[in-house]
């Protein structure tokens, strides 16, 4: 077995040298005045609206687009005044219909902006009726950019008139959005966020709120009836709303039995936090446990509220002891225990200002597990309001949270989506598989906002014929479940967090590229994420004598973070190897944003490089085009299908075939990393964003070129860090001794 390697350097940065052009019409398109006098006419009767609704004092207005729309193509010349950028009145983003998907933006704008859109389109309309007979073609656009036709309009700036040009190739209709959806639950909603505070917004129209309604500034809790006043009075203000997911009911098939199990005293074993319903205080292995009951004093309780929470922290605790053939020599883990629920129906308002309190006065735990989820399914237009504290949270602490897939109801046969929080992208969210291997008979699907790959991973976590053992307050137990999937995935990273020393992001990345490994397919169905990962950590962290592992890790200080200088052995004047390399980064994330919900993307290029007109050029495995000179006709359907453009996990990986041939070396055999990173809001999120990379080389002819690519790299001025668990361990151990000093 080959060891893991650590290669340490100077990464360079470069700032994005290119400048956006004059905007343009894609070739071949034209836009006719038609569709601008109707484009005028919507927002003549929106702003008629809004004259005599004056509540928020401005208007909404949703956009919706003729399909998927790149941040480069939103709407500039509409919907703005002045030097103002229209991104910045962005309240929500949504999908509509299916064939093609459409983008929906919904704005926030002054009357007066309104107005100066409506003379926009009502001069552009002139324009084009008069000028082109009714028709602007690109060309025409080109010739006024190029300066070939002299552009003669004094009411409307020539920039002002190519914006609303372009903005109407790509904007079907504006229009106002209302919820008049019946509800009969209590509610969590969000509203849009105007000049008015919600909560004098609400007060303003007969719903009085209280703190202890309020989650953040535009989301709040609403009994029925008050949603009904919301729906009645001002359905508009309705951004996103979920029920109060008081039918968090852990699903699970249980057999008891007595068993009695010893385990030794804890010693210097790392500490994971585990956020579930109660913990039975009584059990074997208590002395490895500290719980803190969360769930109010008024609220009777009984033993069998602590049944989920105990059986999850037995398998963190214990879990290779009494499931001798799920052992994946991690040993044990210390606990911190919070009990935030019951067995039965209670609420997530409750538990989500529970959790941040939690983590909050918890700042050495790094790693959480939380195994609780909704049976409701997920939206696919927004993240839920569990998954976005979970977001914003691991963004905020540095932490990871591990989230069961959420289970099917054995009443429901159909597929089902995952449920809340497992819509969480920052966290990773696992599925359970039976020990075949097979997705379990009571798995849930993604994608989550109709893209994001969700879940990441999948483990065995029991089904028909063969169960999970577990610990209950009433003796031992076996089990199947998401749930019990989860805690596994839970060990291993705390493992690679706390014994081996690796960032978050690290980890991830490592846990996910070996989940994968070389028979990945990409799981359309959504069901097992990027595959089930290796029992034993050795398969995480060590490799085949024919494979090479290592890990690079990194801010994005720049818009490129690059290193040109990594050697990749040749053989012939060839490099004789498969590749692979994933990329994980925790970014930040606005609800508020819709299905545009991560604010910033590393793009990953990795490959050979090759000189062209005297530049130095990455050749990356998955041919990524985009950013590329000369190549943006990638339409962002694309990029994100493609490329996963937004998504915060990015796979690349070669396909192991019998024709497959060495790759051509070029010049000294230089491969290069690239992440370039890019920005949807203004606020630059992405400023010192952490990200960790996992390559794996596997040798074509069984070879095992370790060595010589480690001196290869030394050689280049890398400093190579081989990952020996034994050492590591013997290191962590020393860290955690208490000391006497005398």
């Amino acid at each position: 077995m080959n060891n893991l390697l650590q290669l340490k350097g100077q990464l360079q940065y470069q700032a994005n040298s290119s400048r956006p052009g004059a905007p343009s019409l894609p070739m071949g398109s034209s836009v006719k005045s038609q569709h601008l006098q109707a484009m005028k006419q919507q927002l003549s009767d929106i702003l008629e609206y809004w004259k005599h609704d004056k509540t928020i004092k401005g208007a909404l207005v949703s956009v919706y687009y003729y399909n998927v729309v790149a941040k480069s193509n939103r709407i500039k010349g509409l919907l703005s005044k002045g030097s103002a950028d229209p991104n910045d009145s962005i309240r929500g983003s949504k999908f509509y219909g299916d064939d093609p998907i459409q983008h929906v933006f919904t704005y926030y704008v002054k009357l007066d902006t309104l107005k100066e859109s409506i003379r926009r389109l009502e001069i552009c309309n002139d324009i084009v009726n008069y000028k082109y007979n009714g028709e602007i073609s690109w060309e025409d656009i080109e010739s006024i950019n190029n300066r070939s036709e002299k552009y003669r309009y004094t009411d409307l700036a020539k920039t002002n008139f190519v914006k609303v040009i372009v903005d109407a190739n790509y904007v079907q209709k504006f229009t106002i959005d209302r919820d008049v959806e019946l509800d009969e639950e209590l509610s969590i909603v969000t509203i849009y966020k105007t000049d008015v505070r919600t909560t004098e917004l609400l007060g303003s129209l007969g719903i009085n709120m209280i703190e202890a309604k309020v989650i953040d500034e535009t989301t709040v809790r609403l009994d029925p009836d008050e949603l009904k006043i919301l729906k009645q009075k001002a359905p508009y203000l309705i951004a996103m709303k979920t029920r109060d997911l008081s039918k968090m009911i852990p699903e699970e098939m249980v057999e008891c039995d007595s068993s009695v199990v010893q385990i030794p005293s804890p010693k210097q074993e790392a500490t994971v936090g585990v956020i579930d319903t109660l913990f039975y205080e009584d059990v074997y292995f208590k002395e490895w446990v500290t719980y803190t009951c969360m769930v109010d004093e008024s609220i009777e309780t009984t033993t069998q509220d602590c049944t989920h929470g105990t059986e999850v922290t037995s398998i963190i605790v214990d879990g290779p002891s009494i499931n001798p053939d799920l052992d994946d020599g991690c040993g044990r883990f210390r606990v911190r225990h919070f009990g935030v629920a019951t067995g039965g129906r209670f609420s997530s308002f409750s538990v989500l200002k529970a959790i941040r309190e939690i983590v909050a006065k918890n700042r050495d735990i790094k790693v959480w597990n939380l195994s609780l989820g909704s049976v409701m399914e997920i939206n696919r237009n927004f993240i839920s309001p569990e998954a976005a504290e979970l977001d914003k949270i691991q963004c905020e602490y540095d932490v990871v949270f591990v989230v069961s897939g959420t289970n099917k109801p054995v009443d429901i046969s159909r597929t089902m989506m995952i449920g809340a929080p497992a819509d969480s992208l920052n966290s990773i969210v696992v599925n359970a598989v039976d020990f075949d291997g097979n997705a379990a008979s009571y798995h849930r699907v993604g994608p989550v906002l109709s893209f994001f790959n969700k879940p990441d991973v999948s483990y065995y976590g029991g089904d028909y014929g063969q169960k999970i053992r577990v610990c209950t307050p009433f003796g031992e137990a076996f089990v199947s479940g998401t749930s019990f999937a989860a805690p596994w995935i839970t060990r291993k990273i705390a493992y690679l967090i706390h014994n081996m020393g690796f960032t978050r992001e690290v980890a991830k990345a490592l846990l996910v590229d070996a989940a994968a490994g070389w028979n990945r397919r990409d799981d359309v169905s959504h069901s097992i994420g990027y595959g089930v990962v290796p029992k034993r950590i050795e398969n995480i962290i060590q490799t085949p004598s024919d494979e090479i592992r290592f890990i690079m890790t990194g801010c994005s200080d720049a818009y490129e973070t690059y290193a040109y200088n990594i050697p990749i052995p040749v053989y012939k004047d060839k490099h004789p190897f498969f590749v692979r390399a994933t990329l994980c980064y925790f970014p930040r994330c606005s609800r508020h944003q819709g299905v545009d919900y991560t604010s910033t993307e590393m793009d990953i290029h990795f490959g050979r490089i090759k000189e062209e007109d005297g530049k130095a050029k990455i050749l990356s495995i998955n041919a990524n085009k985009q950013d590329n000179e000369g190549f943006n006709l990638i339409r962002e359907e694309h990029a994100r299908k493609l490329y996963r453009k937004w998504d915060n996990v990015k796979l690349i990986s070669d396909v192991i075939k019998s024709r497959s041939r060495p790759r051509k070396a070029y010049g000294l055999g230089m491969w290069g990393l690239s992440i370039k990173t890019k920005e949807r809001l203004r606020s630059k999120n992405g400023k010192g964003l952490q990200f960790g990379v996992v390559v794996t080389l596997k040798e074509m002819h069984g070879e095992n070129r370790i060595d010589d690519f480690i001196k290869l790299c030394m050689m280049r001025g890398w400093i190579v860090n081989q990952i020996d668990i034994d050492n590591r361990i013997d290191v962590y151990s020393k860290a955690e001794e208490d000391l006497t000093l005398e």
